[in-house]
């Protein structure tokens, strides 16, 4: 997989689904075209993100998208995801790479120059960085009041793996996130809670792609 080509980023979050079920967000997301999907459902249990995780699995493979697990490397081992995103408090990057392979993805959260330089060096292979509008989700992590877009060129001035856009980010406001230098964005309210999701992630697609 090429991860210099992921424009558009999913990441759910069951609690603001609008009543919906994440596999079913994340069926009408690979509809409107999404390249990477993130399993993060964080208000679950664990039963149920393993059982939300197997029937991910099998959507995201037959549309040819990777599935990532969000924090924990033993859950993304046991439905065969792709790889996993770590945060700043997480396990290190090595950990997973031993755990999960040398060909899994393993990304790593970041807010600041440092974090991003640091986590690059550690073998990250691409950085989630924000919040960069801020979010009032409590399913990202980051500065409420944004990090902004100037953080983004400054982050992606420093280091040489990709750089994914998340926080407070949907089709109106994507735009800048990218010409500032990161290779795609990261939805999670945008989508999850779309009135149509499918919808939604298309018109983000075409917000950074144009």
């Amino acid at each position: 997989m090429n991860i210099n080509e992921w424009r558009t980023y999913l990441v759910t979050a069951a609690s603001r689904s609008a009543g919906r079920s994440t596999p079913e967000v994340v069926a009408a997301a690979l509809e409107g075209g999404v390249d990477v999907v993130q399993l993060r459902d964080k208000a679950t249990t664990d039963r149920e993100r393993y059982e939300t995780g197997l029937r991910l699995r099998e959507l995201t493979a037959e549309a040819g998208v990777p599935l990532l697990v969000n924090d924990r490397i033993d859950l993304a081992a046991a439905i065969d995801a792709d790889g996993v995103h770590l945060g700043q408090s997480d396990l290190p990057v090595a950990v997973a790479r031993e755990r999960l392979g040398e060909d899994a993805v393993v990304g790593v959260s970041a807010s600041t120059v440092e974090q991003a330089e640091t986590a690059a060096a550690a073998g990250a292979d691409y950085l989630g960085v924000g919040a960069v509008y801020g979010t009032d989700s409590k399913d990202v992590s980051g500065d409420r009041d944004g990090i902004g877009t100037e953080r983004i060129a400054a982050i992606a001035d420093a280091v040489a793996v990709p750089v994914i856009g998340i926080g407070g980010i949907d089709a109106g406001n994507a735009a800048p996130v990218v010409e500032a230098g990161a290779t795609g964005v990261a939805a999670l309210s945008a989508v999850t809670a779309a009135e149509d999701p499918a919808a939604a992630t298309a018109a983000l697609r075409e917000s950074v792609t144009e």
